[in-house]
């Protein structure tokens, strides 16, 4: 591998990959992206509920129009 010139954890590979060996950065991106599935994660937890709470709030509504 040679180094990319200019950038001290880059390298290019024979095949033309670049390499990133900055192992802090690696452990931040991995970080990173465990976070944003998180919040994912939530936001889908949060619109199931909304929805559960909408219909929820429709059959009262209906019952209450029945009576």
């Amino acid at each position: 591998m040679k180094r990319v010139e200019g950038y001290e954890h880059l390298f290019r590979e024979d095949s033309g990959a670049i390499v990133n060996t900055d192992t802090a950065e690696y452990f931040q991106y991995v970080r990173l992206k465990s976070e944003k599935q998180k919040q994912r994660e939530e936001i889908n937890q949060i619109k199931q509920d909304i929805s559960e709470i909408k219909s929820l709030l429709m059959e009262v509504i209906n019952g209450s129009r029945q009576n």
